[in-house]
């Protein structure tokens, strides 16, 4: 049995999923979760402003990738390209000390990081967070779906089908600026935000918008699928969890008029009230608001009456590239 490992690193996370890869028979195989692991390590803190990682991100960074690779190599993952997959987006693209980055991550997991282009991170995604949707259509998941990634720095938007008749096809996607972190440093600097602080990054969140809706049409995705923190958090907070549960949040539907509702609340609470929250993760706490607020104006561009918030993403895409290549499941 082969074992893999696909790390996410974004502008607030460091991702991590250890997969088992089991043959089911001649032609057909499944990733089995051996592993899920998230840590805040705001890695993009301050890049929108200086352009460069500071050594105390960077630091934080390093220190989860070695702890990542300890528990790689306990689960008997190889160092190395063949079985390790690292991402790295937004806050990675452009910065001025990249190269240490690069190198400090090669040291930590024998893999570089890589930073994928715009239509490989929508193939991953779109992957990751559908691939067993297809096997759900008693839960009325309709094609054709639309993918949101809610980040730090950026959001990508994915839309297309899943299936044999159509298999893994994107059918348009596209990545904007507008992610919890970059919203926040930019507009709230307030605790809470004032209303004027609001209206700005509503404003930003809405423009950004038009510009996806050129390349994406949104309003004609079926069915809605959130992944990431601000997604699941928000999922989480619907559900009135007492901590967090990813079995639970797993394909929650959470209507638009609860995005609503709780975006309202996280924007009128103060850092202290945010972070006696049961779900809430504590690197989340200063930027979960502004990531509601880019859910919340998503499904009023969409005209969606609810979205799914998937556990699933870019990181189960990343663990099939590993074990199959470019036949990635459809």
């Amino acid at each position: 049995m082969t074992t893999v490992a696909a790390v996410d690193c974004g502008t607030n996370s460091l991702r991590l999923l250890i997969s088992s890869v089991v043959a089911l028979d001649e032609d057909e195989v499944e990733l089995v979760d051996v592993e899920r692991r998230m840590e805040v390590v705001r890695l993009g803190q301050g890049v929108d402003r200086t352009g460069s990682f500071t050594p105390e991100a960077l630091d934080r960074t390093f220190t989860a990738l070695e702890e990542y690779a300890e528990l790689m190599a306990s689960h008997g993952v190889e160092m190395g390209p063949a079985s390790v997959r690292m991402v790295a987006t937004s806050a990675t693209r452009d910065v001025a000390n990249r190269d240490e980055f690069v190198e400090g991550v090669r040291s930590i997991i024998g893999a570089e990081p890589e930073v994928i282009t715009g239509d490989e991170e929508a193939e991953l995604s779109f992957v990751g967070a559908t691939a067993e949707l297809e096997g759900a259509g008693d839960d009325g998941f309709r094609r054709p779906y639309l993918v949101v990634d809610i980040g730090g720095g950026s959001t990508e938007f994915v839309l297309g089908y899943t299936g044999e008749d159509e298999a893994g096809a994107v059918r348009a996607a596209r990545s904007v600026d507008i992610g919890c972190v970059r919203l926040t440093e930019r507009h709230f600097t307030a605790d809470p935000p004032t209303p004027e602080q609001v209206a700005a990054a509503t404003a930003d969140v809405d423009a950004a918008l038009d510009e996806v809706c050129a390349t994406v049409p949104l309003a004609e995705a079926a069915t809605v699928v959130c992944v990431a923190g601000t997604a699941t958090t928000v999922a989480g907070i619907d559900l009135d969890l007492p901590e967090y549960d990813a079995e639970r949040i797993h394909h929650t539907r959470v209507s638009a008029g609860r995005v609503r509702e709780i975006t309202k609340a996280l924007l009128e609470m103060s850092h202290e009230q945010r972070a006696e929250i049961g779900v809430m993760h504590p690197g989340r706490v200063d930027v979960i608001g502004a990531g509601a607020l880019v859910l919340e104006r998503v499904l009023v561009r969409t005209g969606a009456a609810e979205f799914v918030a998937s556990e699933h993403d870019i990181l189960d895409g990343l663990a099939w590239s590993l074990c199959l290549g470019d036949a990635l499941p459809g």
